[in-house]
């Protein structure tokens, strides 16, 4: 990942990556996910969800809730 990025949520699943990237759009943060999935093996790894380090501390916060489950 590009300098200036820092990693704010993990997953093992895609849909929880994609409300989560949804959610923090909504607010106007701009978020990226990178798919850390095995092809072969659907079982290991993760989606990662990124934001710009200057938006971190509000990015936790959106995400409190869907982190706490």
């Amino acid at each position: 990942m590009e300098k200036g990025w820092i990693n704010i949520y993990n997953t093992d699943d895609q849909y929880r990556g994609d409300i989560a990237k949804e959610l923090l759009e909504e607010q106007g943060i701009e978020s990226v996910i990178i798919n850390h999935k095995d092809s072969s093996y659907l079982n290991f790894g993760e989606f990662e969800v990124y934001v710009r380090e200057e938006h971190e501390e509000l990015a936790r916060k959106i995400l409190e809730q869907l982190i706490k489950g």
